[in-house]
C-alpha cells in the first residue's frame, strides 16, 4: 500500500495495536469509526499508522467470535444434558449458577475498570481513584467468585449433594478461553513485542472489503490536506493548548525606505517563507548540540477543506494538494484554511505537540493565528503487552490457572463482544456507509487511545516546545514586517511571552491580541472626542 512511513513502527502504533486485544470498548470504537462510518475520511495521523491498528482490531474481533461460538455450543450441551438428566420438573441448577457467577464476575471486572475478554488489565487511573475498603475489594471479586464456585461444586460432589455436571462442564468451558488466551499471547510475542514489532511485516486487513478501507486510509492519513466538519475542527490534533491570535495594522516606517522595502507584495506566503527557515534552524541546532526532541521537529504545510464530494471522489494526488496549498495560503478564507504545521513527537510519540500557524494580510492588517494542540500519552494499561510478551511458551500451566479463574467473565465478555460485532455488521450492511452523505471525521484512533492527563515532566516539555516554536514564529513575523518596510515597534513591545505561556498586552494602537480557547481578537476604533 502507498504512503507507508516510519510511523508504522512507532511505540504509539504498537501500543494501539495491543489495545485492540486488551480493551473491547476501544476496539469497538476503532471499528465503528473506520468501518461503520466509511463515508468519513480519517483524521490526520500524527505519529501512528492506523492501518495495522485496524487490522489487529478486526483480528481480535474475529478471535472473540470464534471463542464465543465454541462457548455457545458448550453452553447448549451443558444446559441440554442437565435438563435431560434432571428429575421431572427440575431446573438446570448448575448451569444457572455458573451463568450467575459469569455475569457477576464480568460485572465486577467491568466496574473495576477491566475491559478485556481475554486478559484482565487494571486501569491504574481508576484504581488510584478508589477510596475506602469496599471499593478496594472490587478488583479481587472475580477471583473470589470463581474460587467460591469451584469450592462449592467440589464440596457438593464429595458429599453427594451435586453431580459431575457442575464440575466437568465448567472445566470444558475454560478450554476455549484458555485457547483464546494462548492465541493472543502468541500474537503479543511474535508481532507486538518491542523487538518483533520493528521487524514483523506491517499488519493489514485480509478481506477485500476491509482492504479497500485500508487503501483509503493510506491515501488520507499522511496527506497534506484533510476534510473537516465545521462543528468539529482540528480532529486528530488532540487537545487545544493555549491558542492565541494577533491582529495588527500595517504601517510603513517613517524613515526613507531601504533597498527592496515595499517592492514586493506583503502576503501570507511572504511571512511563511521567513518563518520556516527559523524553525529549520531550530531543528538543526537541537540536532547538533543535544538529544532534545526538537531535533526531530517536522514542518509541513497543511490545508483544511470543508466537507464536499463523497470520500471516493476526493483527490489526494500531490499535484492537487500543492494546488490547494498555493491557492489557500493568501486567500484568508473561512472554509478552506491553510496552516503551517509544526510537530514535535516526544516520549516515543507518546506526547505529540502540534503548533498550527495561519497568517493573512488582507485590508492593510496582519492577522496571525497560532493554535497549539497536544496529543496525550497512550493508556498505560495497553503496556500489558510487554508483560504478556515476556511470558514464555512454557507458561501454559500458569496461564491455564488464570483462564480457570477468569473464565466465567471472559466467556461472558466474549459473548457480548460477538453480539456487538453482529449488530455492527448488520448496521453497516443496512446503512451502506460507502454511499452515505459525505462527512468529516468525528474522532481519531490516536485520540481514542489517549489518556486524559500528562505527567509533570511531560507538561514541562510541552510548555517548552510550544514556547520555543512560538518564539521562532514571532521572530519570523518580525523579520517579515521589517523586510517589507513596516513598523515593528508595536509588534516587539506588545507581545511578550510570559512564564505561564500567556500574552502580555500593554497599550496598543491599531492592533489587538486574543489568547486562550475560543478567544477572538478585534480591533475597534473610537470615535473622536471619546
Amino acid at each position: 500500500m502507498a504512503n507507508v512511513r516510519h510511523d508504522s513502527r512507532t511505540e504509539a502504533t504498537r501500543l494501539l495495536c495491543a489495545g485492540t486485544y486488551l480493551d473491547i470498548e476501544f476496539r469497538r470504537r476503532v471499528i465503528e469509526e473506520l468501518v461503520e462510518h466509511e463515508e468519513r475520511p480519517i483524521a490526520p495521523s500524527l505519529g501512528v499508522d492506523v492501518v495495522p491498528v485496524l487490522a489487529h482490531a478486526l483480528r481480535a474481533r474475529r478471535q472473540d467470535a470464534q471463542t464465543a461460538l465454541l462457548l455457545l455450543a458448550l453452553w447448549g450441551t451443558f444446559i441440554g444434558i442437565e435438563v435431560g438428566t434432571a428429575a421431572e420438573g427440575g431446573l438446570p441448577v448448575w448451569s444457572g449458577l455458573y451463568a450467575l457467577v459469569s455475569f457477576f464476575q464480568w460485572g465486577a471486572a467491568t466496574s473495576a475498570g477491566r475491559g478485556s475478554s481475554v486478559y484482565v488489565v487494571d486501569k491504574r487511573t481508576l484504581r488510584e481513584a478508589m477510596k475506602g475498603n469496599v471499593r478496594a475489594l472490587v478488583p479481587v471479586v472475580p477471583v473470589v467468585l470463581a474460587i467460591a464456585y469451584w469450592a462449592y461444586a467440589f464440596y457438593s460432589l464429595a458429599t453427594g449433594a451435586g453431580n459431575w455436571i457442575g464440575v466437568l462442564f465448567p472445566l470444558l468451558l475454560v478450554l476455549p478461553v484458555w485457547a483464546h488466551r494462548t492465541r493472543v499471547a502468541a500474537v503479543m510475542r511474535a508481532e507486538l513485542s518491542r523487538e518483533k514489532f520493528r521487524q514483523a511485516p506491517r499488519a493489514e486487513p485480509t478481506t477485500p472489503y476491509h482492504q479497500r478501507i485500508a487503501q483509503a486510509i493510506d491515501r488520507e492519513q499522511y496527506a497534506g490536506l484533510t476534510i473537516y466538519d465545521a462543528g468539529r475542527p482540528f480532529i486528530g490534533m488532540g487537545k487545544p493548548y493555549e491558542p492565541w491570535s494577533f491582529v495588527l495594522e500595517l504601517k510603513r516606517r517613517k524613515e526613507p525606505a531601504g533597498p527592496g522595502d515595499g517592492t514586493a507584495p506583503f502576503t501570507g506566503r511572504t511571512v511563511v517563507e521567513l518563518v520556516r527557515p527559523r524553525l529549520e534552524a531550530l531543528r538543526q541546532a537541537a540536532a547538533g548540540t543535544s538529544r532534545d526532541r526538537l531535533k526531530d521537529l517536522e514542518i509541513e504545510e497543511f490545508v483544511y477543506l470543508p466537507v464536499g464530494p463523497p470520500r471516493a471522489r476526493l483527490d489526494y494526488a500531490d499535484a492537487t494538494v500543492l494546488r490547494h496549498l498555493a491557492e489557500s495560503v493568501d486567500e484568508g478564507g473561512e472554509a478552506r484554511r491553510y496552516f503551517l504545521r509544526v510537530r514535535v513527537g516526544a516520549w516515543d510519540e507518546q506526547v505529540v505537540v502540534s503548533v498550527l500557524v495561519r497568517v493573512h494580510t488582507q485590508g492593510g492588517m496582519l492577522v496571525l493565528e497560532v493554535v497549539p494542540h497536544v496529543l496525550t500519552p497512550i493508556r498505560p494499561e495497553f503496556r500489558a503487552v510487554d508483560v504478556i510478551a515476556a511470558r514464555g511458551e512454557d507458561d501454559l500451566l500458569r496461564d491455564g490457572v488464570r483462564a480457570l479463574l477468569s473464565g466465567p467473565a471472559a466467556g461472558f465478555a466474549s459473548a457480548l463482544s460477538t453480539l456487538s460485532a453482529g449488530f455492527s455488521g448488520f448496521r453497516t450492511w443496512l446503512a451502506e456507509p460507502r454511499r452515505g452523505l459525505p462527512d468529516g471525521p468525528a474522532t481519531s484512533v490516536r485520540e481514542l487511545g489517549g489518556t486524559q492527563s500528562v505527567s509533570l515532566f511531560q507538561e514541562m516539555d510541552i510548555s517548552r516546545y510550544v514556547k520555543t516554536v512560538q518564539d521562532r514564529i514571532a521572530s519570523g513575523v518580525r523579520e517579515a514586517l521589517r523586510s517589507q518596510g513596516f513598523e515593528t515597534d508595536q509588534f516587539e513591545q506588545q507581545i511578550v511571552q510570559i512564564s505561564e505561556g500567556g500574552v502580555f498586552i500593554g497599550s496598543m494602537s491599531g492592533g489587538a491580541v486574543a489568547s486562550g480557547a475560543g478567544a477572538q481578537a478585534k480591533n475597534t476604533v473610537k470615535s473622536g472626542g471619546s
